[in-house]
């Protein structure tokens, strides 16, 4: 099913998989044009040495593997409905394989800034390893909101329309285009509330700083990415007795 995804998502595309690099390129140059040459932002100079293009780019990906993963998920039961319904078949893998299929150009693009990385700050670490890790709690944090949003969008089918309208309202409640310490005081808690912040965080210490995440952001993540898994888990197992007669 990766496979398949994978494949179908650029058949019949001259440039094939390629779009999977073009596409987080194209927004990072958008959004570099936009902040760091237009609004004059720069970024933490203890991780990107000011570099604003790789501090941002190391925010986007994480982002973009645990959105793409929700906005995909979410229709992907009524996408594989003939499969669910006709067939003896466990549908709590079908956002597993969207997840899989989206890491796969993650990786390339994962690829991309370690080269620039290497080129542009001259360093590399052993906190490289955990990045394999990191991969695993996003997924765990993004599958386990897929799978909610999947089996909601099976009965509601505005779900996924919803969806497309949090995650783009999420993306600016998120680290990504600025430093935490320049949030307003008092809107830094949502900021602590985001569970995508310390996954953020775990990126640009692992891929800028070359040294391991901090303790507590780690903690946090590993402890909502599961909490979510299994309650996602338990939603779908629950809804999904009526999939067979509504799809």
């Amino acid at each position: 099913m990766v496979k398949r995804d994978f494949q179908q998502r650029y058949v019949g595309s001259v440039v094939g998989w390629l779009w999977g690099l073009i596409h987080p390129l194209v927004l990072l140059a958008s959004y570099t044009f936009v902040f760091s040459y237009c609004l004059k932002q720069r970024g933490n100079a203890d991780q990107a040495q000011g570099h604003y293009w790789l501090f941002l780019f190391a925010g986007m990906l994480p982002w973009m593997l645990f959105s793409e993963t929700i906005a995909r998920g979410s229709s992907s039961l009524l996408d594989q409905a003939s499969l669910i319904t006709k067939t003896v078949f466990p549908a709590e893998i079908v956002p597993i394989s969207i997840f899989l299929s989206t890491l796969v150009g993650h990786l390339l693009a994962i690829f991309l800034l370690f080269t620039s990385v290497l080129l542009v700050l001259h360093q590399a670490g052993f906190s490289l390893i955990l990045l394999p890790v990191l991969f695993l709690l996003t997924g765990l944090l993004a599958v386990g909101l897929a799978w909610i949003s999947s089996s909601l969008q099976v009965y509601l089918r505005d779900t996924a329309q919803v969806v497309t309208v949090v995650l783009t309202f999420w993306l600016w409640l998120t680290p990504i285009f600025i430093p935490d310490q320049q949030y307003p005081a008092k809107a830094r808690f949502i900021l602590v509330l985001n569970p995508v912040t310390y996954l953020v965080h775990c990126y640009r210490d692992v891929m800028l700083s070359s040294r391991f995440p901090a303790f507590h952001d780690l903690a946090v993540l590993t402890c909502v990415s599961v909490a979510v898994f299994v309650a996602g888990g338990l939603f779908f197992r629950h809804m999904k007795r009526g999939f067979a007669d509504v799809l």
